[in-house]
């Protein structure tokens, strides 16, 4: 059984990493902008993050097997929906589905373990199920690109069918049957309210450079509709019974700074992300598997950093373990935006290790210190709303810095070409035989003034980056260190990297 249960958590962690490598090729088969491939990403981590909330409750109400079974099934339908979608628009949708049915793999997989052995065997049990984890990392890029140089993008989600078939019919026949029970009473208002608000707002960030922002009704209406709905949802927090998120939970300060700081970790891990690939493939003319193999050393930085965390985390305040991962993850975009046109692929195999060491350094540490001061009866709803976070900063993170690019590109170029005149002294060095009559060479200059200008975007995006990692460091000192560590070091270690 855990051979079928890893197996179905590894695809779910393969597929967060095995798309971004194929970007290019499915902007260049979908006819898509620039912009508008991003959704590919971002439409699959918002789906997941909020379902995932709900994944404890429907547990209880229908049983985990029946819940991991169904979520396995359609994951493995979505995934062949979205090998074979013919648009943008088809690619989107399915993928959205896919993260509605693949919220539940990880943390019903991990519960399944959990059960699967005796509570002193749970610190192993969770050592082999961080595999996974790392598996995602490791094995995504390097998978994704073989899968696109030499079959095509579409085999990047096809890969999901054989595996999610043989997870499925072994845990039907391995995967003991834990019945429902009576669960807590759900409140679907405050969900429906939540979704909606964290939808809307996607949705702007998403849509708001193609539609020229606040110019575009569109762009008004998800404004208003993402205010209104968090506006009810709270004022609907506040009033109910039972809501989905109780308010109680935010006045644990621990659990909020955790909280906002595991959001722009979000933006840390899966910004880059999606910027390496497109920069990588256009820029730089990496074929597709070079971008995948430069890519993947990430994973062997979450390796070795969780394998420290098991001695680190009883011996060292955690609060300096998260912020010595902040000050790396800072670094390593610091360190990419000193990259050139004529940079080699080793900075982007050194800072994806760092970057990989740092936010493994700050899993596992802000993962205790969000739940340690936090009231047992209310760390089900503090999972649910930190989870939510931290996804969303990612999905937040990767539509914002693509705006950036956007935005910068275009004022950079504008400033380049002003100064390319043929009385500019700068120039006459430069390009002594420059023709400036002749259109060949005219539009040679211009390609080059396009590579700078795109070059010096990336470069801000990820400076840009590296200061957020400095401010969310900041944000450690505000908090308190906890008495006690109730979990042992391995659990925390793997249930760590379980979420990323």
């Amino acid at each position: 059984m855990t051979f079928f249960v890893m197996a179905a958590a590894i695809m779910n962690q393969v597929d967060t990493t095995i798309a971004n490598v194929a970007l290019p090729h499915i902007q260049g088969s979908t006819s898509a902008s620039r912009e508008q491939i991003t959704w590919v990403l971002t439409s699959y981590i918002v789906a997941l993050a909020i379902f995932t909330p709900l994944t404890g409750w429907l547990a209880g109400r229908f049983g985990r097997k029946r819940v991991v079974l169904i979520s396995i099934f359609f994951f493995t339908l979505t995934s062949g929906l979205c090998g074979a979608a013919t648009n943008l628009n088809e690619l989107i949708v399915f993928r959205v589905f896919q993260g509605i049915a693949g919220a539940a793999l990880v943390p019903m997989s991990q519960a399944t373990l959990l059960d699967a052995y005796p509570p002193e065997e749970h610190g192993n049990a969770m050592a082999v199920f961080g595999l996974a984890a790392v598996t995602g990392p490791l094995v995504g890029p390097l998978a994704g690109g073989w899968l696109t140089e030499h079959m095509s993008w579409r085999w990047c989600f096809f890969i999901n069918l054989p595996i999610g078939i043989m997870a499925w019919v072994g845990l039907t026949a391995t995967m003991p049957d834990y019945p429902g029970k009576k669960a807590a009473r759900l409140d679907f208002l405050g969900f429906a309210l939540l979704a909606l608000a964290i939808g809307a707002l996607q949705l702007l960030f998403d849509r708001g450079q193609v539609q020229d922002w606040f110019s575009s009704t569109e762009i008004w209406v998800e404004t208003l509709l993402a205010g209104c709905a968090f506006y009810l949802f709270v004022v609907h927090s506040l009033t109910t019974r039972h809501p989905f998120v109780s308010p109680a939970v935010f006045t644990d300060r621990n659990f909020v700074i955790c909280s906002i700081v595991g959001f722009f970790l979000g933006v840390l891990i899966y910004s880059p992300m999606s910027l390496l690939p497109e920069m990588l493939s256009n820029l730089f003319g990496y074929p597709i598997m070079d971008v995948g193999l430069v890519m993947a050393p990430r994973g062997l930085g979450v390796l070795i950093m969780m394998l420290a965390m098991g001695r680190l985390i009883n011996r060292v305040d955690p609060r300096l373990l998260i912020g010595f991962g902040m000050i790396l993850s800072a670094y390593a975009m610091w360190h990419l935006s000193h990259m050139t046109l004529q940079s080699s692929g080793w900075i982007v195999i050194t800072t994806g290790i760092i970057q990989g060491m740092g936010s493994s350094a700050i899993f596992v540490p802000l993962s205790m210190m969000t739940f340690t001061t936090l009231p047992a009866h209310l760390r089900n709803e503090g999972a649910a709303i930190n989870t939510l976070l931290r996804s969303y900063g990612g999905a937040a993170g990767i539509a914002l810095v693509q705006v950036l690019i956007y935005r910068n590109e275009a004022a950079v170029q504008s400033r380049l070409t002003e100064g390319v005149r043929p009385d500019n002294p700068v120039v006459q060095a430069a390009l002594p035989n420059a023709d400036f009559t002749s259109p060949a060479s005219v539009a040679g200059m211009e390609h080059e003034l396009v590579r700078q200008a795109t070059m010096v975007s990336y470069i801000n995006a990820y400076w840009v980056l590296s200061i957020i990692g400095i401010l969310a460091c900041a944000m450690v000192f505000l908090l308190r260190r906890p008495r006690r560590i109730d979990a042992s070091a391995d659990t925390l270690a793997a249930e760590a990297m379980a979420a990323e």
